[in-house]
């Protein structure tokens, strides 16, 4: 077999049974090896950053490796983004791409780039394979540590010359990893005991461990009140009552109020990111801090820890649930407060029963939370219609929420929906997009069509960069830069260009027949929702200030106060 044909067998071996690819010159041996294969489905996506952002959402929806493949030079750099993207949110990633003939490299030959050099920063890690014999190894290490430890991507760039050339070794065999050893946990037991007021902070760690059952036990056992970072929503389910929601920059009252009250934090699974933290000389202050997590280079990073515990979730948390299952903490009086602040400090709107009103993104989303089947996976955009969907979408499983975390990419969700799809082709998946956010990839409709994917599609369009707008209208003396939209195109002749039927809705009466028509529909549809152009997410921090100094929305004055000042 040449090194083309020892790719597709290593697919086999592994059970990888969808790739996301863009043909070109020099990966085009590997493409002519998949005219012969049967087992592994090839989705073409109409640009490179589609492919890697649709491996993406399917490694996220299904917990397996995303696979994505593009040509050398503009091929290879166009994946860029979209791995820096799972690289930021821990996601396992395969990426293969061609390269220039060996005998080229360092020429400048056409479409050459030094893939190596300059993906080494987003990936866990990245080969440039110089002996076609060490290509079966090669892709037996990738895949495996693509997928251990703290999953990531992994990038393999191969001359074209390699790809054809006959391979005389095979994989390596791999003896079975051992299974995890759990940390001592008395140090941490014993300071979990002693709080008064412990509070659970967790994160998506707990998805990436598979331990979202492990995760749900202890909080049952341990009663702890609890937070979620952006990418842990999910985590406790949508029916548990000590759940205070998302914290941090647009996190709810509650939530950022029991992080400053509390007197222990219990990490599982996050790493303290600023947009979670807000200042972090300000965060849980007075809080002692357990850490758990899998990736020693986050433990202490940020905070140090009073106690650290590295290792495999499923049986940190095993071992904690035993040990609690057999003395429960005593903390009703705190998980009561939290209860009463969860009622109080939560995301609240008011849900506009006036049918000719305008529709705002808070009422549209929590009427598409409570109309969705539970087991409906979202795939969000950047921006503030992803917030909207964070503070008021109602999860039940962290895989049902993809978003993007650590990079924030617009153009992230419509790929993601579409990888999210091929992962399972009966599931419901919805694309919500900002109308900013669905521009940057609205290309991957042509994909949507050829597959005939029945992806829901939904944009909110205020016409313009709405949380760039927010920030500049908040911290900017309302000086607005470059964010008008106001030439968006026709969304709803656009998504029909494509054979995609489309609606449009504007007044709050429409809302629900608009939800419902799509859901019932068979394949892909469109649901254009205008939304006013002034408004924002609320709560907000405003970037480098404490937790604790949450911007509410203003108090609107009627005309009749109006005229009573006047």
């Amino acid at each position: 077999m040449n090194g083309a044909q020892h790719i597709l067998e290593a697919f086999h071996r592994h059970q990888i049974t969808t790739v996301f690819g863009y043909p070109g010159g020099c990966i085009m041996p590997l493409y002519d090896a998949l005219v012969d294969d049967v087992g592994v489905e090839h989705v073409l996506c109409r640009h490179e950053q589609a492919c890697a952002l649709a491996a993406d959402g399917y490694a996220r929806a299904s917990g397996r490796l995303g696979v994505c493949i593009a040509t050398s030079g503009p091929g290879a750099t166009n994946l860029i983004t979209g791995v820096a993207n799972a690289h930021r949110d821990s996601v396992p990633l395969l990426v293969i791409t061609g390269q220039v003939p060996a005998p080229l490299i360092g020429t400048d030959a056409f479409q050459e780039t030094d893939v190596l050099g300059m993906t080494l920063g987003i990936v866990k890690h990245s080969y440039l394979v110089e002996d076609a014999n060490a290509l079966p190894g090669i892709l037996e290490d990738a895949i495996n540590l693509a997928q251990s430890g703290r999953p990531g991507p992994v990038w393999i760039d191969i001359p074209k010359d390699l790809l054809l050339a006959e391979v005389q070794t095979r994989a390596p065999a791999r003896p079975p990893r051992p299974e995890p050893a759990c940390p001592d946990i008395r140090e941490a037991l014993a300071l979990l005991r002693d709080a008064r007021r412990p509070l659970l902070y967790s994160g998506g760690g707990v998805s990436l461990a598979h331990a979202e059952a492990s995760f749900r036990a202890f909080a049952e056992a341990s009663g702890l009140p609890g937070v979620t970072t952006l990418k842990g929503i999910g985590n406790a389910g949508k029916h548990n009552p000590d759940d205070l929601g998302m914290l941090g920059m647009h996190g709810s009252r509650a939530a950022n109020r029991a992080v400053d009250e509390c007197d222990l934090l219990l990490v599982i699974g996050a790493r303290l990111d600023d947009r979670a933290t807000g200042r972090l000389d300000g965060f849980a202050a007075n809080a002692r801090l357990i850490h758990i997590d899998a990736d020693a280079a986050e433990i202490g990073k940020l905070r140090p820890a009073d106690v650290a515990l590295r290792g495999d979730l499923n049986a940190i948390l095993g071992a904690f649930t035993e040990a609690l299952r057999q003395t429960p903490l005593a903390i009703e009086p705190w998980r009561k407060q939290c209860r009463e602040w969860r009622t109080t400090g939560g995301f609240a709107t008011a849900d506009n029963e006036e049918p000719h009103a305008p529709i705002t993104g808070p009422a549209f989303v929590r009427q598409l939370s409570r109309i969705a089947p539970d087991d409906t996976l979202i795939a969000c955009d950047v921006g503030q219609h992803q917030m909207w969907v964070a503070q008021h979408y109602r999860f039940d499983h962290p895989r049902h929420h993809l978003t993007s975390g650590g990079l924030g990419t617009m153009g992230f969700g419509l790929p993601a929906a579409i990888g999210a799809q091929f992962a399972d082709r009966q599931a419901t998946v919805i694309n919500v997009s900002g109308d900013g956010s669905f521009m940057m990839n609205a290309q991957e409709l042509a994909t949507i069509r050829r597959y005939q994917l029945p992806v829901k599609l939904i944009i909110l369009d205020n016409q313009c960069l709405g949380m760039v707008r927010q920030q500049q209208e908040l911290f900017y003396n309302n000086r607005e830069s470059q964010i008008d939209l106001d030439d968006n195109p026709d969304f709803v002749a656009m998504a029909r260009a494509f054979d995609i039927p489309a609606l449009h809705i504007e007044r709050t009466d429409q809302i629900r027949r608009g939800i419902e028509t799509i859901l019932a529909y068979r394949g892909p549809m469109l649901l254009h929702v205008a939304i006013a152009r002034e408004d924002n997410v609320w709560p907000i921090v405003k970037p480098g200030a404490s937790n604790r100094e949450m911007i509410d929305q203003p108090r609107r004055t009627t005309n009749a106060s109006k005229e009573q000042v006047a």
